[in-house]
């Protein structure tokens, strides 16, 4: 390293002249470089050179660090390099907006741009003009993310306080994860917040929960994403607004119509957009009354075509049932015998994954005016083949048995046989 003046400087300036090290050559095309100290006091000049050489391998460093084909890694690299040069990251509108001065400032650091021709450092201008894109964070990179940011919320808490305030802020992002899946969180849209609300709104019903349970994962959810926002200064508005549950708004769906199902639901090609899966799940839905999730786990040993009573069980092959009296058998009749006769091993793409399946049909619907109503969803269904056993006059004990409920007095005996339920829903397949 050496101080010294430069031929054809004026006023006995002061330069920085030193080697560039080969670990910069590909970032660095000089093989010297010479570097104004503005002044030609040698004690000055002395005082500015370690931060000068300083500031030109910060500068190196983070060019080497953006040659790189992660979006991430080259934001940062980016907004690095500004620092390194003595300028705030700001995005390509924000520069067009900055007085002429400090623009015109920036441009003086962009290497090359002085040269005749003008050979502008994309890498430099990149960084100083706001050329380089922000990344697209997704919602699982947002968690990843959170937990830097938002780390002086955990200052002096002990490991497991640590793992209970983070628990629940995972389980919020995977749940919304497997509804809506793991998006870039700039595309996250009003409808997929409301098709995550309705996929809790089902779980409120299916699973008696308290409101309290899915009014936890929304605010943990937006906690997350807002928090990223924010201190990553994306400037995103996120429809994070009016999704929370009151006390009574997990009541009951409406049930759909025997007409609508026939004339809508059924009608030739209606349903023809849906995934042949979830489709035919939702054909199971109408006359077995099964909860959309007990239908994802079927699998060939637990749906019983060949029997001289064509059924599906509903037990703990892998999984848990909702509760003991959610086992049981249900016989198979019209569209959902047929659905299922096209599937005779289940549905592998929902096997494991059933919590996109409901936000997957009722996005469906919703968008093809096959909901009967706002209130309407595919939990529907459940209830309209409730309403069908009662018009036929089926005992209260076999609705039970059939449906997975609870019979609200001691239950007697084995309940109706399989021939017997399938004889009495008869009346009510569609």
């Amino acid at each position: 390293m050496a101080i010294t003046t430069r031929k054809g400087s004026v006023n006995g300036t002061l330069y920085l002249y030193k080697r560039v090290p080969k670990r910069y050559a590909p970032v660095e095309p000089r093989k010297f470089v010479w570097v104004s100290l503005h002044t030609d006091s040698l004690s000055v000049a002395r005082s500015k050179e370690a931060a000068t050489w300083d500031q030109l391998v910060a500068a190196w460093e983070a060019k080497l660090a953006g040659d790189t084909t992660d979006a991430e890694q080259r934001f940062a690299a980016a907004r690095e390099l500004a620092e390194a040069r003595g300028f705030r990251y700001m995005r390509a509108d924000q520069v067009a907006r900055l007085p002429l001065e400090e623009l015109r400032d920036r441009f003086a650091q962009v290497g090359g741009f002085k040269d005749t021709p003008a050979t502008p450092d994309m890498r430099d201008a990149a960084a100083l003009l706001g050329a380089e894109q922000p990344p697209a964070i997704t919602v699982s990179t947002a968690l990843d993310l959170y937990w830097t940011l938002a780390k002086d919320r955990t200052l002096g808490k002990s490991e497991d306080q640590l793992r209970r305030w983070k628990n629940p802020r995972i389980k919020a992002v995977r749940n919304f994860i497997a509804v809506v899946g793991d998006k870039p969180i700039k595309d996250i849209t009003g409808d997929d917040m409301l098709d995550f609300r309705n996929w809790w709104m089902e779980r409120l019903e299916e699973e008696d929960l308290t409101s309290n349970s899915a009014n936890k994962d929304l605010i943990h959810l937006g906690d997350v994403l807002k928090t990223v926002n924010r201190m990553k200064r994306l400037g995103l508005v996120l429809p994070l607004t009016d999704l929370s549950f009151k006390e009574g708004d997990a009541r009951k769906r409406p049930p759909f119509s025997v007409r609508w199902i026939r004339e809508k639901l059924l009608a030739p090609g209606a349903l023809d957009g849906l995934n042949p899966e979830a489709r035919a799940i939702l054909l199971a839905m109408i006359n077995t009354g099964c909860r959309p999730s007990e239908l994802a786990a079927l699998t060939v040993n637990t749906i019983k075509l060949n029997h001289n009573v064509p059924h599906i069980s509903i037990e703990p092959e892998g999984r848990q049932v909702k509760t003991k009296h959610a086992r049981r058998v249900v016989p198979l009749l019209g569209v959902s015998l047929e659905a299922l006769r096209a599937f005779p091993e289940g549905f592998p793409r929902y096997r494991d994954s059933s919590a996109s399946l409901s936000a997957t049909i009722n996005k469906f619907l919703r968008e093809n005016d096959l909901m009967e109503s706002n209130d309407h969803t595919l939990y529907s269904l459940r209830h309209s083949f409730e309403d069908r056993m009662l018009a036929a006059g089926i005992d209260d004990r076999i609705r039970r048995d059939i449906l997975g409920h609870r019979l609200s007095r001691e239950r007697y005996g084995d309940g109706a046989t399989l021939e017997h339920m399938h004889e009495l829903l008869q009346a009510t397949a569609l």
